[in-house]
C-alpha cells in the first residue's frame, strides 16, 4: 500500500491555506489541543540548519552520507565483524519465496520463528517481556504523532509514563512533539529511520537506518537512545549485531493489539478491542503472575491513541503495575548521557516519577507537565481524517507468507508517513 497521492496533496494544500503556526518551544507545542492546529507544519531552526546531515525524510537510508565522517568511522570499526547472514525478503516486508529452515533457525530470525535468544555468542537476548510480575512494559510505536497532545495529556493526568518507539523521520519532522516525550518523562527508543523491514537491508543500510535515527533524537532532545524496536519485529542475528554495536537493546513483544490493522480494514474496531480483552483475560487467569508482559500498541492515528485511552483503566484494573520498559528492567539510565535518570522499579511503583535532565528548550519536567496536563482526555476528533489532518497514512498489514517457512510467524506492519 502506498500513500494516496490525492490525500497527500489535499493535506499539503490544506496546510498551505492555513499557513504555519508560530511555535518555538515544546511548551508552545504541548499547549495546542486542536488537531488541525497541532498538525500545521512549522520550522524548527536547529533541524532546519542541519537537515542536510540526514537522509531524505521517509526514504530508506541505504548508505552513510558522504561527508559523515563520524558515521563512517563508527561503521568501519566493526563492519568486518558483521555476521555473514544474507538479507531476507523485501524492504516492505514481503517474504514470499524466502527459503529458510525455521525449525533449525540458524539466524534466530524472529519473523520465521519468534526467536528472541540469539544463536551467535556475545549477542544480548531480545527483551520480549518484563521480569516484574503482574506488570506491563508499556509503550507505543511509530511516533511522534503530530496530533498526540490530548493522548499525552491523558497519560500525564494518570501520572503515567511509557516507552515511545520513535521513527527517525518523524522526529526530524516533528521535533517539538519529540521533545515533549522527554519533558513528560517518557523513555525514547528508536524505531529506524524509515520503518522498513530490517533483515532486508544491506549491512550499511541497517547501520544507517539506526545511526540517523539515533542522531535525530540526539539533535532534537539532547539525549542518545540506548534501545530500539525493529519494524514488524523483523530482526535476526546480523541486525542484532549491528544494533548492539550502536549500544541499542532490542525490544520486541509477545502480544499484539493489532490496533494498527484498523486503519486498512483488516481488523475492525471490535476485533481490536477483542485483542485487548484477550490480553487482559490472560492477566486475570494468572499468566503474568511470574513475569510481566509487553503488548504492541501504537501512537499511529486517532483510533490507536483513543483505543489506548479507553483501555488504560481496564489494564490498570488487572495489572498491578504499568511502567516503561526501562523501569521494568530497573534500567535507571535510559540514555547515554548520565544526567537523565529514571526511578527504579520500586521507586516508580511507590509513586516516584521525577527524572533528572533537561531538553534543548530548558523547560523543566514539572513545568511541561503543568502546561499540558488535563483532568480528562480523548483523542483528536474522530471527524478529522488522519490521512489529511494528521499528515499520516496508516499503512498496515501482515507480510506475504512464504510456504517454505515452518512454522511461520506473522509480521506486524505498522507504517505511517509524515512530511515536512
Amino acid at each position: 500500500m502506498h500513500l494516496p497521492t490525492s490525500l497527500f496533496l489535499l493535506g499539503l494544500t490544506a496546510a498551505a491555506v492555513r499557513g504555519q503556526v508560530t511555535r518555538t518551544s515544546e511548551k508552545d507545542e504541548a499547549a495546542i489541543h486542536d488537531p488541525d492546529t497541532e498538525c500545521q507544519p512549522y520550522v524548527y531552526p536547529p533541524v532546519e540548519k542541519l537537515k542536510s546531515s540526514f537522509p531524505a525524510i521517509w526514504e530508506y537510508a541505504s548508505k552513510i552520507l558522504p561527508n559523515d565522517s563520524a558515521a563512517q568511522a563508527k561503521y568501519a570499526s566493526f563492519k568486518d565483524s558483521i555476521p555473514n547472514i544474507a538479507p531476507k525478503g523485501t524492504l516492505s516486508g514481503d517474504i514470499t519465496g524466502v527459503k529458510y529452515d525455521s525449525n533449525a533457525d540458524p539466524d534466530c530470525w524472529w519473523t520465521g520463528s519468534l526467536c528472541v535468544t540469539p544463536k551467535l555468542a556475545g549477542l544480548k537476548p531480545d527483551i520480549a517481556d518484563v521480569p516484574e510480575p503482574k506488570t506491563i512494559g508499556y509503550g507505543f510505536d511509530d511516533g511522534p504523532h503530530c496530533g498526540h497532545n490530548v493522548f499525552y495529556d491523558y497519560l500525564s493526568s494518570k501520572n503515567q509514563t511509557a516507552t515511545m518507539f520513535y521513527i527517525g523521520s518523524n522526529v526530524l519532522s516533528l521535533p517539538l512533539e519529540a521533545q515533549r516525550a522527554v519533558a513528560d518523562g517518557h523513555e525514547i527508543c528508536v524505531h529506524t529511520w524509515s520503518h522498513n523491514a530490517m533483515t532486508a537491508t544491506s549491512d550499511e543500510g541497517a547501520f544507517a537506518e539506526l545511526w540517523y535515527s539515533i542522531q535525530a533524537v540526539k539533535l532534537v532532545t539532547g539525549y542518545t537512545p540506548t534501545c530500539w524496536r525493529p519494524p514488524f519485529g523483523d530482526v535476526d542475528d546480523r541486525i542484532r549485531y549491528i544494533a548492539q554495536q550502536l549500544n541499542l537493546e532490542t525490544i520486541i513483544w509477545k502480544f499484539d493489539s493489532n490496533d494498527w490493522a484498523q486503519a486498512d480494514g483488516t481488523q475492525s474496531a471490535a476485533q481490536v478491542q477483542q485483542n485487548y480483552d484477550s490480553f487482559m483475560d490472560k492477566a486475570k487467569q494468572g499468566q503474568f503472575d511470574q513475569r510481566g508482559a509487553i503488548i504492541l500498541t501504537h501512537e499511529l492515528n486517532n483510533f490507536t491513541m483513543q483505543t489506548a485511552i479507553n483501555n488504560y483503566p481496564k489494564l490498570a484494573a488487572v495489572f498491578d503495575h504499568i511502567v516503561p520498559v526501562a523501569v521494568a528492567q530497573n534500567k535507571t539510565q535510559p540514555y547515554v548521557e548520565a544526567d537523565y535518570q529514571f526511578p527504579s522499579f520500586a521507586e516508580y511503583v511507590s509513586g516516584t516519577r521525577q527524572t533528572n535532565g533537561t531538553i534543548l528548550t530548558s523547560a523543566s519536567v514539572s513545568a511541561s507537565k503543568s502546561s499540558s496536563q488535563t483532568g480528562s482526555a480523548s483523542a483528536p476528533s474522530s471527524s478529522s481524517d488522519p490521512s489529511v489532518i494528521n499528515k499520516q497514512n496508516a499503512q498496515s498489514g501482515a507480510v506475504t507468507n512464504s510456504v517454505t517457512l515452518t512454522p511461520l510467524a506473522s509480521l506486524v506492519l505498522a507504517f505511517g508517513f509524515f512530511w515536512l
